[in-house]
């Protein structure tokens, strides 16, 4: 009854919340983040009454499994937009904008952080600094796509930007998963080449390898149903298979082996919408289904943040110079690497604004970071305070910069309720 409880309270203040954020023209997700504060240990749990929110944070913890499958869903939706047909026809430009401004971003702010370590390395440990300008390079698709099918954008900027939001966040994905093993080496204290190097590699080759043989094996068994709440089950399982069999851990002559399930479940999706004939209208029935699940993932997310870290006037500095050297990296690195390619004047002016946004991945790489302790409460906390800052501005600047490229034009409110 008491996990039940909790999870309708989370579900219906995301939902009460969302409404009131659309009033104020802000995204969903900052709406769900803000109702996991409610909810959280530090307001509604406060009272220590067992169902009627989250009392502290191990019975937070307790919900990692939901958090876990989320994750799995929502790279599985970003592995849905590496659709070769869509990707032929921008080329190159795609990718190399893709890459680099997810490198620049990355690469500042590491400097940066790296910076402020040296200064303060009694509050920024160097594992965090590290980590942090990997999860940099994370940009929200679900953000992106909403203000794109929201005001119904088209034009050279949002043809370019939707696959390049997708390799932003496998690039990023990579990016973590070298980063955090350089970071978990330092953090034990024993630096060797396989922590740094050749785990991370065999992370990321073998999670692309898992999620390429899962693919083939969904799109397999995924012809043998017809019937559409057939297919849908059939997808569900897969996935949650795929997020299973990526927890598998083990360790062959000294070497660490472990999969990245952000990365394995990118690649099932991957698979699967280049492969299987019916992946579209099947992506969007699994996007109705998750739903409540995406709202509990962010109002869980939201519930971890712990508030007190906040109260230290570093922290939030150090979270302000990231903002800021972030949004730097990312607007210099689309502008640059967009001039470079020869696109269109519009592209190289506002694609890096519409790139800012930051939720579901970064979340999930600042989760994945909790591994190592102290070290990835730090990165949890900071990437939580930039998210919600980030959901804040970051819609709006991409409604602003297609709006300014002429790919968005005025139109008045429209209500599901009046046809």
């Amino acid at each position: 009854m008491q996990i039940l409880l909790s999870l309708s309270i989370a579900i219906f203040a995301g939902l009460m919340l969302s409404r009131l954020a659309k009033k104020v023209k802000l995204p969903a997700v900052t709406a769900y983040l803000v109702a996991g504060i409610l909810v959280g240990p530090y307001l509604l749990g406060a009272f220590g009454i067992k169902g009627f929110g989250f009392i502290d944070h191990a019975d937070i913890k307790s919900y990692a499994t939901l958090s876990d499958v989320a994750l799995g869903f929502i790279a599985f939706s970003i592995g849905n937009e590496f659709r070769l047909s869509q990707l032929k026809k921008i080329g190159k430009q795609a990718n190399v904008i893709g890459i680099f401004q997810a490198v620049v971003a990355t690469l500042l702010v590491d400097a940066a952080l790296i910076g402020v370590h040296f200064i303060i390395p009694d509050i920024l440990p160097l594992p965090s600094a590290i980590i942090l300008g990997a999860v940099a390079s994370a940009t929200a698709p679900a953000a992106t796509l909403m203000v794109v099918r929201q005001y119904k954008a088209k034009g050279p900027v949002t043809d370019i930007l939707l696959p390049i939001v997708a390799i932003d966040d496998a690039v990023g994905l990579i990016l973590f998963a070298v980063s955090f093993g350089i970071a978990k080496a330092m953090n034990s204290g024993s630096v060797d080449i396989l922590s740094v190097v050749l785990e991370p590699v065999l992370e990321v080759v073998l999670s692309l390898a898992l999620g390429l043989v899962m693919g083939v094996l969904f799109s397999f068994f995924e012809r043998f149903f017809h019937s559409r709440s057939k297919r849908l089950s059939m997808s569900v399982t897969f996935v949650l298979l795929t997020v299973a069999l990526s927890m598998v851990k083990f360790t062959i002559g000294g070497v660490h082996i472990a999969f990245s399930s952000l990365l394995v479940c990118m690649m099932l999706g991957t698979v699967f919408c280049n492969i299987c004939d019916f992946s579209e209208e099947l992506m969007d029935r699994i996007d109705r289904w998750t739903a409540p699940l995406f709202i509990l993932f962010f109002v869980i997310s939201g519930a971890e943040l712990e508030l007190s870290i906040f109260k230290e006037l570093p922290i939030v500095l150090i979270g302000l110079v990231y903002i800021v050297v972030r949004s730097l990296g990312k607007y210099a690195g689309a502008f640059v690497s967009s001039k470079a390619t020869h696109c269109d004047k519009n592209i190289v002016k506002y694609l890096g604004i519409t790139l800012l946004p930051q939720a579901g991945v970064a979340l999930g790489m600042a989760i994945k970071a909790e591994e190592l302790g102290e070290i990835g409460k730090i990165v949890a906390n900071i990437t939580l305070f930039s998210v919600l800052i980030y959901e804040l501005v970051g819609p709006y600047l991409t409604k602003i910069a297609l709006t300014k490229a002429g790919e968005i034009k005025p139109e008045g409110a429209v209500s599901a309720r009046k046809k």
